[in-house]
């Protein structure tokens, strides 16, 4: 358990039991919880919105890394590792694929409506966001799962140096609850560093918080460089249709590279001309290099991408609009919760992370998952974390805690009568780690310079006295993104080289030395180690 705690009771209010409890409410969260129900444990869901319509799939088009058993499966997996910029493994790689596959059958025996082929045959690599996420709640609720709809976690309860359950409050009422439970599962998503993207607003690095003041460590936290186009002043972030696209200067001039020709193809080569485009001036797009049919494809398949457009009168095939790259932090990139073993533990005992919340870097490596690879990873990790939740919950059976603690420190339990305002801390953690500048390009000085005024801003937030009732979850928010924030610049300040998703100024080459993971944990002091060293210590201890 982390060190930097005060005794503190854990506060009464609405009391329930279970042997596994999930936190969240995404895909990765609704897969724990039928994988622990299969198990045979009894399961509660408290999701900080409502399960099924919160998070960043319900409102997206997604794919999946849908890959068939047999002897392809084993090159999709060396293809895809090529991309990880060294740092996936491949066993989990090649386990995710078969898990994901299994349970994509499982949707298929359950009656999820697939789109199908023209052959008549169902393709199961695409799943609608609402439709899906309505499904898998309908069969969460099936499985005899307790569901909590608009009740955010604050705080894990620990017992016994282990996880006990966790607290929170109720969004209508703004008063307590508290779920006790043998194992606690946290798949609370990414976190959006408060950007505008689509459902973004409830990704706020909860878990992170949770299982850095429980005493787990972070691992990826310096992939967070991943930004999508998107028409300018809109919260979409699905930048498939770019892939068609031709920029612009704002005189109307086309946007060219080094060598003289056409930026094009805005999620692939020409993101980068794109970004520094954006830092001299605005830019404009159309998406001029898409035929008929495939305009006709983009719209029937990818709808949510052109509702903006149709709200603005502007047909983006044949006119020119305004674009921006919308900072997507970890809920694409890859950083999250460090996983010790292959059912998902963290290395607290009886705390488990699935789905976003986890570092993702055994399946994608230094490299963002995009939609597929990600959405695989949630319905896999999901399943492990929820099993292994379970079989954790059924060794304790009979064993009763004696004694609950609250291990919810910054934003619960302040001292000092000065309070913070929010909104302006949340603004500053952003202007800290969302612009071009300082997460597209980084640099020493412009990292450094972050990590000192977060280092000011979560000292201000340690000290302000503790908030009642609802303004709780907004506190909590803020505190967690603010610590997400540290631990991202303390990883980019030690990886002294350009790789994958993060990109040095002041060191734009991949050196083979830096090929390691780095490991980030701690609160108030905050710790960045390489993976080796990080094993070391933990052999020593």
């Amino acid at each position: 358990m982390a060190s930097r705690r005060k005794e503190q009771p854990v506060i009464e209010g609405r009391v329930m039991e279970a042997d596994v409890l999930v936190v969240g409410g995404g895909p990765a969260a609704a897969w724990a919880a039928l994988s622990a129900a299969e198990a045979g444990a009894r399961v509660v869901l408290a999701d900080k919105g409502y399960h099924g319509t919160s998070g960043a799939t319900a409102p997206s088009n997604t794919g999946t890394w849908c890959v068939p058993p047999g002897e392809g499966r084993t090159a999709s997996v060396e293809q895809r590792f090529k991309r990880t910029a060294g740092l996936a493994d491949r066993r989990w790689m090649l386990r995710c694929a078969d898990r994901a596959y299994e349970n994509l059958q499982k949707l298929v025996e359950w009656g999820y409506p697939f789109p199908t082929e023209e052959d008549g045959s169902l393709y199961i690599a695409n799943l609608r966001g609402p439709d899906y996420m309505r499904f898998i709640r309908q069969r969460v609720q099936k499985a005899g799962v307790t569901i909590l709809d608009h009740h955010p976690v604050l705080e894990l309860l620990g017992a016994d140096n282990e996880i006990a359950g966790a607290a929170g409050l109720v969004r209508r009422t703004g008063s307590s609850f508290r779920v006790t439970a043998r194992a606690v599962v946290l798949a609370t998503g990414g976190c959006a560093f408060f950007e505008r993207i689509l459902g973004g607003t409830g990704l706020t690095g909860d878990g992170y918080l949770f299982a850095a003041e429980a005493g787990a460590a972070l691992s990826g936290m310096e992939f967070t460089g991943k930004y999508t186009l998107a028409p300018h002043g809109s919260s979409l972030n699905k930048g498939l249709p770019f892939r068609w696209a031709t920029f612009y200067r704002e005189d109307g001039e086309v946007l060219r590279d080094s060598n003289g020709e056409p930026v094009t193809n805005g999620i692939g080569g020409g993101e980068r001309q794109v970004a520094k485009a954006l830092l001299s001036g605005p830019v404009f797009a159309r998406l001029d290099h898409a035929e008929p049919a495939m305009q006709d494809w983009l719209q029937r398949g990818q709808p949510n991408c052109f509702q903006p457009y149709e709200r603005m009168g502007i047909n983006p095939f044949n006119d020119l609009f305004r674009v921006e790259l919308k900072y997507e932090g970890t809920v694409r990139g890859t950083g999250g919760i460090r996983i010790v073993s292959s059912d998902c533990a963290t290395g607290v005992p009886g705390l488990y992370v699935a789905g976003d919340a986890a570092s993702r870097e055994n399946v994608t490596g230094g490299v963002s998952g995009g939609g597929a690879i990600n959405a695989s990873w949630a319905i896999a990790s999901g399943w492990w974390a929820g099993h292994g939740a379970a079989q954790h919950a059924r060794r304790r059976q009979g064993r009763h805690f004696k004694q609950l603690q609250a291990l919810g420190t910054t934003g619960l339990n302040g001292t000092a009568e000065r309070e913070v305002d929010l909104s302006e801390a949340a603004q500053v953690v952003h202007d800290e780690i969302a612009p071009l500048e300082k997460s597209y390009w980084r640099s020493g000085d412009t990292l450094e310079a972050s990590r000192v005024q977060l280092e000011k801003l979560w000292a201000g937030l340690n000290a302000a006295p503790s908030s009642k009732g609802i303004a709780r979850l907004r506190s909590r928010e803020v505190a967690a993104v603010t610590a997400t924030a540290r631990w991202t610049v303390a990883a980019a300040l030690l990886r002294t080289e350009s790789r994958g998703v993060h990109r040095r100024k002041d060191f734009p080459e991949e050196r083979a030395a830096e090929t390691s993971r780095i490991i980030v944990s701690g609160l108030d002091q905050v710790t960045a180690v390489r993976e080796q060293l990080a094993l070391d210590a933990m052999q020593e201890a």
